[in-house]
């Protein structure tokens, strides 16, 4: 039997348009007959079988979460449950359960709190401080694990809780995060022209929706 996963993309503000065409590819590349949709209200939050959380500008995402009734809660929720969820740059940093700007201090913003890091944000300066490199990142693969990563206004992690897995280091700096069913990452992988991030997402959204189907 096919899987046919759900997976939603936070439509709030930032690179929405580009994580669900990146997302919709890969789900073709497997074969899937899921679907990518944009998601706005809570209720369309419990219809999915993974998220994610896009950049942008995180204390603008935030405060717009937390004025639409409940959906901060059941984001948090069902990441606690297990759905997967993938947070890049500003997503990276509403997952994270401390924050604090390089330039501003503790921000203070409403954050999910279920990723068990702290990030810098604006870690490598500003919006005329972006810059692309290549990352060794070993988990996607043996014979071509290098990846041209887009940093914009890009946070770091700077400390780590227990069971969180770094999968990807810039000048060593914390770019790259793994902690179960979520996935962090400081650069944009829908802005590379590069869908193995994604796929690695989609990759933990089918088994996650398989193991529920077989449990029913």
């Amino acid at each position: 039997m096919k899987i046919k996963p759900s997976i939603g993309v936070l439509s709030i503000q930032g690179d929405i348009e580009e994580h669900k065409q990146v997302t919709k590819q890969v789900l073709d590349h497997f074969g899937s007959r899921g679907d990518v949709s944009s998601i706005r209200y809570a209720e369309e939050i419990e219809r999915i079988d993974g998220l994610i959380l896009p950049g942008g500008e995180s204390t603008v995402i935030g405060t717009l979460i937390g004025i639409q009734g409940g959906i901060f809660q059941t984001i948090r929720r069902r990441i606690s449950q297990g759905m997967p969820v993938l947070g890049t740059c500003a997503g990276m940093i509403l997952l994270a359960k401390r924050a604090y700007d390089r330039f501003l201090g503790d921000t203070k913003q409403q954050l999910l709190s279920n990723l068990d890091i702290v990030v810098e944000r604006n870690a490598f300066g500003r919006q005329r401080d972006s810059f692309e490199t290549d990352l060794r990142i070993p988990t996607l693969g043996k014979n071509n694990n290098t990846f041209k990563a887009v940093f914009i206004r890009a946070p770091i992690v700077t400390e780590l809780g227990a069971g969180i897995d770094i999968f990807a280091e810039f000048n060593n700096r914390i770019v790259g995060v793994r902690q179960g069913n979520i996935i962090g990452t400081s650069f944009h992988p829908e802005l590379s022209g590069d869908d193995r991030i994604h796929r690695h997402f989609v990759r933990i959204v089918l088994d996650w929706k398989k193991r529920r189907t077989e449990k029913h």
